[in-house]
């Protein structure tokens, strides 16, 4: 019997990779469209960040998420919804002076970065448990801020998946679960290639997932190149995994993936090899420790 692994399709995210490849979805139709496309290949999970349709830049609209969330359920009422929160904590020291806030910023109080959360109540978001050099920005999640959030996702119904990048955001998210402002079991998604995070290596993941508590449950994903290495290496070591045009770009070398569901399909096909299946949408809320979203309350 196979292995039941779940597959997470990240969408879109919030680089500017739409100038990179046409496939990206940038407008609320269109990234429904590729979600109930991913879900139909394989994908369990459809872990969602917005653009504003005209400039294909990030957004923290609530509108964009709320049609986006919409089309996607008046299509696939199964597939399990991951909404982003990491938007918002994005800081460029301004150059004249440091202390404040220059272009590119794009920084926010914990409770407009979970409002689509509370609003939506999707069965998961993700919540970043990271201060660190991303790319060129600083990422930055204090625990104020982390512990702000998590009350606010918790009060929204929702799970949160906590992203680490390296071995010290892991330290501080077993800290907020020792405090309570975590719930056990936790769900981990373990991040690797992001400049200046942990690399995508087989000695990261290794490490990363020997500091995970005892009874985590637990996905990884590379970026770039490493997107599928590092899949097969997570489905082995008994992970679950993610693909997606917000990680990676191509679907072999020199060739642009076409779509979404493109990076699915391949996902899929390694993991077979691996004697793994990718899990349904019911199977993922049980391995996940899920139930089913609640509906949004009408007046948000």
């Amino acid at each position: 019997m196979s292995v039941k692994t779940v597959v997470t399709c990240a969408l879109t995210g919030s680089f500017d990779t739409p100038s990179k490849n046409p496939a990206v979805p940038v407008s609320p139709k269109a990234i429904a469209a590729s979600a109930v496309e991913a879900a139909a290949a394989g994908a369990a999970v459809v872990h969602i960040h917005v653009r504003d349709p005209g400039t294909a830049r990030p957004s923290m609209e609530l509108a964009h998420y709320r049609e986006t969330v919409a089309r996607i359920r008046d299509r696939n009422e199964d597939v399990i919804l991951n909404l982003t929160t990491g938007a918002g904590g994005r800081f460029v020291p301004g150059e004249d002076d440091p202390a404040l806030a220059g272009p590119g910023t794009l920084f926010a109080s914990p409770e407009v970065r979970t409002r689509h959360v509370t609003a939506l109540r999707p069965e998961i978001c993700t919540l970043d448990v990271a201060t660190m050099n991303f790319g060129e920005h600083l990422f930055l999640n204090t625990p104020a801020h982390l512990r702000a959030m998590a009350q606010a996702i918790a009060a929204a119904g929702t799970r949160p998946e906590i992203e680490v990048f390296d071995l010290g955001h892991i330290e501080l998210a077993r800290h907020l679960i020792a405090e309570g402002h975590l719930a056990a079991p936790p769900l981990f998604q373990i991040c690797l290639g992001i400049p200046w995070g942990a690399p995508a290596t087989p000695e990261a993941l290794v490490q990363m997932r020997a500091r995970l508590p005892a009874d985590a449950v637990w996905s990884a994903f590379g970026i770039g190149r490493a997107e599928f290495p590092i899949l097969a290496l997570a489905a082995t070591m008994g992970g679950n995994v993610r693909v997606g045009l917000e990680d990676n770009l191509y679907l072999a070398r020199g060739t642009l993936a076409p779509s979404n569901a493109a990076l699915v399909e391949k996902a899929v096909s390694l993991l077979a090899h691996l004697d793994c299946a990718p899990a349904t949408p019911d199977e993922a809320r049980a391995i996940f420790g899920i139930g089913r979203a609640p509906h949004a309350p009408e007046s948000a």
